[in-house]
């Protein structure tokens, strides 16, 4: 049986997988796809799509970046829009690079800064801030100082401006937008309060008694204390000073009457140790160390939530011990324990995000998410009394995430969520039902409703400028589909704003007349179109229910090089695969003209993301490989495997506590089903994937030999112990208190299990998974003995590869595997 022992020897000469050249565009058959082609420089043979799409204040320009000249990076673009006359359609300028002067001059996209009439804007640009007449385009700058000032708001009463200066330790300040008063409203200061000196029993003595003994120093002292106190009188009064001793601030925030700063102290556990991956190929020649992150399990920063009160001058922590559920332990504990219960009833640790105001001021939400992320609460919170009333709980064994809620480390911890119109209705998104949908809540008196329902995933949420209507994001069209709706914010019917087949990623215009859209299909890279939206139904209008005229969207960019269009990238068919315990597997298919028994299983990447859909792939590279498989006379199978993001919440924890089990189940019964219906040879069947997908093509070859014939591991996780906290604990728990699930899910203790034949890759300065992952098990094969094994080692590359040198490398082993083996 040939092999390949260690990676040093696996450097295979690349002339033996030299590709035969692509014929002319044009010709009778189609071209032939090569390796070399199809992981060159994608701006060059690809071309760059439009991205990061913005509007003008005024909503008469679009801008967004671009690159048609396949320049070494991006550049700014802008499109502008004239208004149309009655039944007329929209008209545009052509896409035009904005000019560096232009560019350095614009108001930078916004947030969260707008006053509520929507007259005015805030914002930051190199470190100074400025206010944004909308309705002039006027700038006046607030703001000129060597410290960075940012994340401006508007107060409460909307006179003064608040923001963070970075140059000050994170403080807060204010400035007055009429007389133009610059206030500093908090003062946090690093490291410890210095104590003020203590005398000896033997100091205050001798003190005492020179009091006592002498009449002048007496009369001096009081004269000093005196005017000491007058002095202070006299001083103008500065907020507290808040020391923060070994702690980090974070998250300061005034509330909308000035009077409280609410904000997280976060203080590092003790005794953590971070990872460091060498790099060898440096600058100095010499070996240099990249600090790397703790690995799972590690101990969490402890944080805590206070209230700096500027009218009684107090500070005070809030108490966590009252929320309901705070003592409960995680159901896991109950089947792995070893000893006898906890009963303790031990607080649980948690973070409070936010607060959320309402606009009057008078109501403010906190949530608060539970570190073992098994819990989110939406609570009331009073800053006076410090007082948690809980308005929604969100429990999961597993863990508690999902579109619009997130989860630590992922994104905003709050989720989606604010105040309506009314000033007491909070809208939220939850998974209560076991989908990702918008709810209201009273803060007042907790009545609670659910406004979207379905066997769909709520996606994006933004509310309308006057809090009537809801823009949102769905797939309940299909799972593999993006659209647009527009819903009453009390429910009900949702008009479809978007109709084209596959994504359709919508950036609002400010006035909400208009759409961009940045939209691809499955075999159509990303485009910019525009689609206005009005009341009034024209000619050139698509008309929905109730009055809502949507315009025929205009296509706004070209991006494709003609060398990738002269190729024609095929659509996959869309198809449903039966799974073991009932479900249905989401997967796309690509089906050669003449097949040839053979076939290819491709795994996607980070677990919690989908693949099997209508629009242009984040993974186009292994897009354009499919197709050369295909080519070839591969059958290839892309599926969306348990755990993949778009379909709810017992589809996302279906691996919890075991990784490699029904995530690996569908890919068997996915092969399965290639022999049973598409006419596969069960003998000639290949697996590849990267990060995730490469863990799951070593426990497919480790666990289930007979099912894949060969596999290409990229850049895989080994042992999911040396993986990071954030992501591994909600899946798996903490390896030392749940072990088993450890044990069970990694790669590395089911190697002797390995039959056919596999290829390793990766990137040698990986900071996410680690080489060492593919280190340690090298050594767990070499002492197995196994034969039939190789891996090559890419000493310049991270996680993701960039060079386009690596990515042809790669590939072409890839490709030598399956030819060879299938």
């Amino acid at each position: 049986m040939k092999h390949i022992s260690c990676w040093p020897l696996a450097l295979l000469a690349a002339s033996a997988l030299a590709q035969p050249a692509p014929k002319p565009a044009g010709s009778a058959t189609r071209p032939q796809l090569t390796v070399e082609t199809i992981m060159q420089d994608s701006k060059v043979w690809v071309g760059t799509s439009p991205s990061n799409p913005f509007w003008s204040d005024d909503s008469q320009t679009l801008y967004f970046s671009w690159n048609p000249e396949k320049a070494k990076g991006d550049s700014l673009y802008k499109i502008t829009f004239t208004r149309p006359a009655k039944g007329k359609s929209l008209t545009a300028t052509q896409p035009v690079k904005v000019r560096p002067v232009e560019r350095r001059a614009l108001a930078t996209p916004p947030v969260a800064a707008y006053n509520r009439a929507y007259t005015q804007r805030l914002f930051d640009r190199q470190g100074d801030l400025f206010l944004l007449d909308v309705k002039s385009g006027k700038t006046r700058q607030l703001t000129n100082t060597v410290d960075v000032e940012a994340d401006p708001v508007f107060s409460g009463d909307e006179k003064t401006v608040v923001f963070r200066r970075t140059g000050t330790g994170a403080n807060l300040f204010s400035i007055d937008l009429q007389s133009g008063e610059f206030t500093q409203l908090t003062d946090f200061r690093t490291g410890p309060k210095k104590p003020d000196p203590k005398l000896s029993d033997e100091e205050k003595f001798l003190k005492q008694d020179q009091l006592r003994l002498s009449t002048v120093l007496k009369e001096r002292k009081e004269k000093k204390d005196e005017g000491d106190k007058i002095s202070k009188a006299d001083k103008p009064k500065r907020p507290k000073e808040i020391y923060l001793d070994d702690k980090q601030l974070l998250a300061p925030q005034l509330s909308p009457d000035g009077r409280f700063v609410t904000y997280r102290l976060s203080k590092s556990a003790t005794g953590t140790k971070n990872t460091q991956v060498p790099n060898y190929v440096t600058e100095s020649g010499y070996t240099e160390e990249i600090a790397g992150r703790t690995k799972v399990g590690a101990p969490a920063a402890a944080q805590e939530f206070f209230v700096y009160d500027r009218v009684k001058d107090t500070v005070r922590v809030v108490s966590t011990k009252s929320i309901p559920g705070i003592t409960d332990q995680p159901a896991y504990l109950k089947s792995v324990s070893t000893t006898k219960p906890d009963t303790s009833k031990k607080t649980r640790p948690v973070v409070v995000n936010g607060p959320v105001w309402s606009d009057d001021g008078k109501l403010c939400v906190v949530v608060v998410r539970s570190l073992d992320n098994k819990d989110r609460w939406i609570m009331r919170f009073d800053p006076e009394t410090l007082t948690l009333s809980n308005l929604d709980r969100q429990h999961d064994d597993a863990w508690v995430a999902g579109p619009g809620i997130n989860w630590q480390g992922m994104g905003s911890a709050s989720g989606n969520m604010n105040f309506l119109a009314d000033n007491q209705t909070l809208w939220f998104q939850s998974e209560a039902d076991g989908y990702s949908h918008i709810y209201t809540v009273n803060v007042l008196t907790g009545e609670k409703k659910q406004l979207t329902s379905g066997k769909f995933e709520v996606q994006q949420v933004q509310l309308s400028k006057d809090k009537t209507q809801f823009f949102i994001q769905t797939n309940e069209v299909h799972p593999g589909e993006q659209h647009f709706y527009r819903m009453a914010v009390t429910g009900g019917e949702r008009i479809r704003l978007t109709s084209m087949t596959g994504a359709n990623d919508v950036t609002l215009s400010p006035d909400e007349t208009r759409m961009a859209i940045r939209y691809s299909s499955s075999n159509q890279p990303w485009e910019l179109y525009v689609a206005d939206v009005s009341q009034q139904p024209s000619a050139a209008s698509k008309t929905s229910a109730k009055g809502l005229a949507v315009s025929t969207p205009v296509k706004l960019t070209e991006s494709q090089t003609e060398n990738f269009k002269s190729y024609p990238w095929r659509e996959p068919t869309m198809v449903t695969i039966p799974a073991r315990d009932g479900q249905t597997i989401y997967a796309r298919l690509y089906k050669p003209t003449a097949p040839s028994g053979k076939a290819v299983v491709f795994v996607h990447g980070a677990g919690y993301l989908q693949n099997a859909h209508k629009w242009w792939s984040s993974y186009f590279r292994e897009y354009m490989f499919n197709n050369l498989l295909v080519d070839k006379g591969y059958t290839v199978l892309d599926i969306d495997y348990r755990a993949s993001a778009g379909y709810g919440r017992d589809w996302r924890t279906g691996i919890y506590r075991f990784m490699g089990g029904k995530d690996l189940e569908d890919h068997v019964d996915a092969a399965k089903w290639l022999v049973q219906t598409q006419g596969v040879d069960e003998k000639r069947i290949g697996i590849y994937g990267g990060s995730y997908g490469g863990f799951i093509t070593l426990m497919a070859l480790f666990t289930t030999p007979d099912v894949f014939k060969a596999g290409a591991a990229l850049r895989p996780v080994t042992d999911w112990a040396a993986y990071n906290h954030p992501y591994t604990a909600n899946i798996l728990n903490e390896p030392q208190l749940d072990s088993l699930s450890y044990r069970r899910s990694s790669p590395i203790y089911f190697a002797e299990g390995l039959k056919n034949y596999l290829l390793i890759c990766h990137g040698m300065v990986d900071v996410n998974v680690h080489f060492q992952d593919t280190v340690r098990l090298m050594q767990r094969l070499i002492e197995l003995k196994k034969e039939n094994w190789e891996v090559a080692a890419y000493p310049m590359e991270d996680h993701g590869f960039v060079e386009p040198s690596s990515w042809t490398d790669e590939y072409k082993r890839i490709l030598k595997l399956f030819e060879e083996r299938l």
